[in-house]
């Protein structure tokens, strides 16, 4: 017998109608392909847990989702998921009925898959992080303003890519001339300490 969250079942007589028997199709599904997952609920929604995240599923106004903690590692020779996430919603596109799913025995593979790959330990592949621009356009009135202190100029070349831009939204920002040259003020005290625009913030 599967091991049903209350909070779950909860969940889905909260869910609109058309959503009752796609969240129901697709967690039978879900047991029927690893006994043993475990029922959560996490950030509002069902999350099926096996040896780490497995999958989860949504129900929303007018579509429900199916997605794949470990997407990426998974075998999709057919293409079917990699069709489905042009829609951008969840690993199987946007369902509003079950014949919105591929069938049983393809999602139920796909289940399976996500199993051995939390069985064999395999992390998903980390997120790359968005490359820092180091091309910073520089407001002509800074560029002056550092021309007449050298100090305070070296210490803002000093800095990097990400320590400029602070400076250089705060000014922009300024809703006043007045306030930017506030702004401006304070910021050539802060750079001839050699301190960066949060500085207040950073751990000592």
């Amino acid at each position: 017998m599967p091991v049903i969250n209350k909070a779950v079942d909860a969940y889905i007589e909260k869910s609109a109608d058309f959503a009752k028997p796609i969240l129901i199709h697709l967690r039978k599904l879900v047991h029927s392909a690893c006994p043993d997952v475990e029922e959560k609920i996490k950030w509002g929604f069902p999350f099926f847990d096996y040896k780490g995240p497995l999958c989860n599923m949504a129900a929303f106004k007018e579509h429900c989702s199916f997605g794949f903690w470990k997407v990426s590692l998974l075998n999709d020779e057919k293409g079917i998921l990699a069709e489905k996430k042009q829609e951008a919603a969840g690993s199987l596109g946007r369902i509003t009925s079950i014949k919105d799913l591929p069938s049983d025995k393809v999602i139920i593979e796909f289940i399976k898959q996500a199993k051995k790959i939390n069985d064999d330990g395999i992390k998903a592949p980390a997120k790359p992080k968005p490359k820092e621009t180091k091309e910073i356009v520089m407001p002509s009135y800074v560029t002056k303003l550092l021309a007449k202190n050298k100090k305070a100029k070296a210490a803002f070349d000093n800095f990097s890519p990400s320590h400029r831009k602070e400076y250089i939204q705060w000014f922009e920002e300024a809703k006043t001339e007045e306030t930017r040259n506030k702004r401006l003020a304070q910021a050539m005290e802060w750079l001839d300490q050699g301190k960066p625009r949060n500085w207040k913030y950073m751990k000592k």
